[in-house]
């Protein structure tokens, strides 16, 4: 069970670390109250999940179930602290509509209300 107080440490991942999870990550961390990275499975990623990222992460969302599935190959144990967002990839790096998804989903998971500061 994940206790949304007590997560400080967000990881999201995707496929290739370029679009959905970089646009969650600056989303989340332009509200200051979470250390914020992100990863991509493939060989090829931006920045490659690995099981320090995995190990260092309080919560992680992985955009679709094939993404939790290469975390918990990686990691079995990792099971319980993650969330499937089921983001489809279809969105460019901060696309507005992504956004708004990200913002209703995360607010559900970390108990985030968002102010008009926080686009």
């Amino acid at each position: 069970m994940i206790h949304p107080q007590k997560v400080r440490r967000v990881l999201f991942v995707c496929t290739a670390n370029i679009d959905r999870s970089p646009t969650a990550e600056a989303l989340l961390k332009n509200l200051g109250e979470f250390e914020v990275q992100s990863a991509g499975i493939w060989f090829n990623a931006r920045r490659r999940i690995s099981e320090s990222l995995i190990d260092w992460a309080d919560i992680i969302f992985a955009m679709e179930d094939h993404h939790k599935e290469a975390i918990l190959n990686l990691k079995p144990d990792a099971e319980n602290k993650m969330v499937v967002l089921n983001i489809p990839d279809i969105y460019p790096k901060n696309d507005p509509e992504l956004i708004k998804i990200l913002k209703m989903k995360l607010s559900e998971s970390l108990k985030i209300k968002w102010g008009k500061n926080h686009s």
